[in-house]
């Protein structure tokens, strides 16, 4: 998970940098182009309408006089809440739950005439391009460029009524929307020991015809707020929005930043060449001993078109530069590589695995991706769906590798952390807990016209663990970003990474 034209249908992508992510400044995805308000973490769109008063209005038939292939119609997607029309060239999305239905961020024009198989692709403003995929005569798949997996959808009769009504901008209204949504898609009330039941019945009651928005403002402000969850937010305006965090969490300044870059200068070393790519967002240096130090500080905006085309190809053209023959084979060749995510706030998960396919010789499985699939039942999710890494064609780098964590490590960062948690050699860790949020953001609008997003989605180990809350731990504690280490330019996780693949160390941790 970008948020506002993602918010619509994607992770933000949260998939906008470090600093911005966790500010979530509500202009940025993991959507306008995903992330998380100028890139929330932007989420996939849901269908809960189907489980409740939306189904009986819109049961599965097949579009009359339509062929098995077609995709004209409605379609009902599973795990997002969400409706999907398609008329002609047009796409467009609707958010359901059983007491809403309003009109959805995303909207696509198909480009060209479908495939052979009947596929066809969508432009979205602002956005990554959307595949739709007939699967069968009542089925189909709909994908996002900059998104891992596919969502399934169902073709339904029509779309509930109320999608065709002005919805009232009552406060109630607005409370009741923004409180179903929640109770619809959230997934970890009861890791968060939180009974949302209990929320409404504590909140409801305040709101009234003639709550002001300040005061409405501050209820759904309240009510989310002991989640402590950074994909969780309301946008009431420029001057008026509030994103959750983990507890402990400082967010970064373009004072502390500053600091910290240069703390890491300073661990490099002085004569240290760093090279930058992607408007800055990745950097490389070689290091006495044979070492490498790459840094990334977002997985989103590496051009200045700001597209995800653009975005793959400006990482393809610093990962070839990075990885060469010389670096990956031969006497010369690397003897460790330093991935430092520590000031990542996230951004397309994908780009996380074109990563990872640079530092592995065989095929494996990323992580298992799944979405909260019933409104009445928290524990129901759609079918895992595996995220595989498959080599590059090209040099790849496959010796020791020490991954540098901290608080700051967010959403797209921590994807691409647990995704090089299959990697053989398994990666050391060091630093501190990642911040605890991997799902896209699922990107909202409120009948008023205010937004807000919430996580929908569970990232599965092979064992079926989630990292959801606590974060990715590491293997080596050590502290990160200190006020402490930075007033004395220290970086004590960068220098113990150093000695320990120096010293040939840095084992494979136990957590694969």
């Amino acid at each position: 998970m970008s948020d506002s034209a993602r918010a619509a249908l994607r992770r933000v992508p949260s998939r906008q940098p470090a600093a911005a992510d966790l500010r979530n400044d509500p202009g940025a995805r993991r959507g306008r182009r995903r992330p998380r308000a100028a890139r929330l973490l932007l989420a996939a769109v849901a269908a809960a309408t189907t489980l409740t008063a939306a189904t009986a209005c819109a049961g599965p038939s097949r579009t009359a006089g339509a062929p098995g292939g077609s995709l004209a119609g409605v379609w009902r997607m599973d795990g997002y809440g969400t409706l999907v029309t398609i008329k002609g060239r047009s796409l467009r999305t609707y958010e359901t739950t059983a007491v809403s239905c309003l009109p959805g961020a995303v909207t696509g024009t198909r480009a060209g005439a479908p495939d052979a198989h009947g596929a066809s692709r969508f432009t979205v403003p602002d956005s990554a391009p959307v595949t739709v995929r007939p699967d069968g005569a009542d089925r189909a798949r709909l994908a996002f460029d900059d998104n891992v997996g596919r969502r399934t959808l169902h073709r339904v009769a029509a779309l509930p009524d109320r999608c065709g009504r002005r919805p009232s901008r009552d406060p109630r209204a607005v409370f009741d929307v923004f409180w179903q949504t929640f109770a619809e898609n959230y997934p970890f009330f009861r890791a968060k020991q939180t009974d949302w039941a209990a929320v409404r019945d504590r909140y409801r009651p305040r709101i009234t015809a003639r709550t002001t928005d300040a005061e409405l403002f501050t209820v759904l402000r309240e009510m989310i707020e002991p989640l402590h969850d950074a994909h969780t937010r309301v946008v009431a305006g420029p001057d008026r929005w509030f994103a959750g965090k983990r507890p402990g969490t400082v967010l970064p300044t373009p004072q502390s930043t500053a600091r910290i870059d240069k703390a890491i200068a300073a661990n490099l070393g002085g004569g240290t060449v760093q090279r930058h790519w992607a408007q800055g967002k990745l950097t490389y240096a070689d290091l006495p001993g044979r070492l490498g130090y790459l840094r990334v500080t977002q997985f989103a905006h590496y051009t200045a078109k700001d597209d995800y085309a653009g975005d793959v190809a400006a990482l393809d053209r610093a990962l070839d530069s990075v990885f060469t023959t010389a670096r990956t084979r031969g006497p010369a060749k690397l003897r460790g590589l330093i991935i430092d995510v520590r000031l990542n706030g996230g951004g397309a998960d994908p780009l996380g695995l074109r990563i990872a396919s640079r530092l592995t010789g065989r095929p494996y499985t990323a992580y298992r991706k799944q979405a909260r699939n019933d409104p009445r039942d928290p524990a129901a999710f759609t079918t895992p769906q595996p995220a595989p890494v498959r080599p590059h064609r090209g040099a790849v780098y496959t010796g020791p590798v020490a991954v540098l964590t901290g608080r700051l490590t967010i959403s797209a960062g921590e994807t691409f952390t647990q995704a090089l948690m299959g990697r053989s050699p398994a990666p050391l860790r060091i630093g501190e807990n990642t911040q605890g949020v991997f799902s896209d953001v699922l990107g909202r609008a409120l009948p008023n016209g205010w937004s807000f997003g919430l996580p929908n989605e569970e990232f599965l180990t092979s064992e079926g663990r989630t990292f959801d809350g606590t974060g990715i731990s590491p293997a080596v504690a050590t502290p990160v970003f200190t006020d402490e280490e930075l007033s004395g330019r220290r970086d004590s996780a960068l220098t113990r990474a150093r000695d320990l693949l120096t010293r040939g160390a840095a084992t494979a941790d136990q957590d694969r």
